[in-house]
């Protein structure tokens, strides 16, 4: 069965580029940039024949059952509207511990992901159970605040009990290469965000080319990301099997030559479990077993956990039970 419980004794993530056999490439914006443009170019081609070939690959019986209490183990159960209530969070932290009401072998969650004012309400939903909460800060979705807000957004979830921080990078600063702005951000947010794990979402879809989703890759993990994320959720492109894959081969190669091991988490559009079990094969096929663990590997997803429950029904019963057999969020 897979854990249900991220928390659980874990190598530590936490990246320092100066000490590690990358050498000080953040010493400078010329020598993080000359690095970043280093790394190898990305074949635009291949990376998608690859990712649409391993999503050709069926994983049935025994293995899928196994394979959809991995998913649901690995769902950050998320919503971030803006007429978000306590009451609703709290359905969903209720959810998030009980997937399934009706059949309580159903894995826990691995998360609730909220904003930060929605952290007590979500805290209080979960204590005792093993499910985190997670709080988007920074000036979330868009990122476009000063810096010293974005601390104390950081700063406030935190101090309401947020055990994970999901922070937006720069992209105007990214795209128009100032790559040390971006690393110090990070650096900051990490650094406010104290014991709790940073993930680093990029927002993918604004980031125009591979390449770039290379370079953001890398450079999160050398800031300290414990993870790099996809997506916001909010813009038209987000989480892809091509650069999914990509990230994975970033943090693969990364663990290579630092020996510190970072998280992946793709987020936005992933909506069956079809489509969540094709993520699960690119992890395998791509970073290794390692990845395998709701630790180093998430869904940012809110329709998702449905469609798992309906499919985990659908082998114990044989049948279809249908939308109505599970709670809508």
């Amino acid at each position: 069965m897979p854990t249900s419980a991220p928390n659980a004794a874990h190598p530590p993530t936490a990246p320092r580029a100066g000490g590690s056999p990358l050498g000080d490439v953040t010493a400078s914006d010329s020598s993080l940039r000359r690095f970043l443009h280093g790394l190898p170019g990305v074949d635009a081609v291949g990376l998608e024949a690859r990712a649409a070939a391993l999503g050709t690959r069926s994983i049935k019986t025994t293995a899928k059952a196994y394979a959809l209490d991995l998913a649901i183990s690995m769902v950050d159960l998320t919503t971030l509207e803006g007429a978000d209530t306590p009451g609703k969070v709290r359905a969903l932290g209720a959810k998030a511990v009980h997937p399934d009401p009706t059949d309580r072998t159903a894995p826990t969650t691995a998360a609730v992901c909220v904003y930060p004012d929605m952290v007590a309400a979500a805290k209080e939903a979960v204590a005792g159970s093993g499910v985190l909460v997670a709080s988007v800060a920074t000036a979330f979705p868009a990122g476009r605040a000063a810096l010293g807000v974005k601390l104390a957004d950081v700063r406030d979830a935190v101090a309401a009990g947020a055990d994970e921080i999901d922070m937006v990078i720069d992209r105007g600063a990214f795209l128009a290469g100032r790559y040390l702005k971006v690393y110090e951000e990070i650096v900051a947010v990490k650094e406010a965000s104290g014991a709790a794990r940073l993930k680093v979402i990029f927002e993918t879809g604004e980031l125009s080319t591979y390449d770039n989703i290379r370079r953001a890759s890398w450079l999160g993990m050398l800031a300290g990301a414990d993870f790099i994320k996809t997506s916001t959720g909010k813009v038209g492109v987000n989480a892809t099997p091509a650069n999914t894959l990509l990230m994975l081969e970033a943090v693969r190669d990364f663990r290579a030559q630092t020996g510190v091991q970072v998280g992946v988490k793709p987020a936005g559009g992933i909506r069956t479990a079809k489509d969540a079990l094709k993520f699960l094969v690119l992890v395998n096929e791509t970073a290794g077993g390692d990845w395998l663990d709701n630790h180093w590997f998430r869904f940012g997803a809110s329709s998702l956990l449905n469609d798992l429950l309906m499919q985990r029904q659908k082998l114990a019963t044989g049948r279809y039970s249908g939308p109505d057999y599970v709670t809508v969020d």
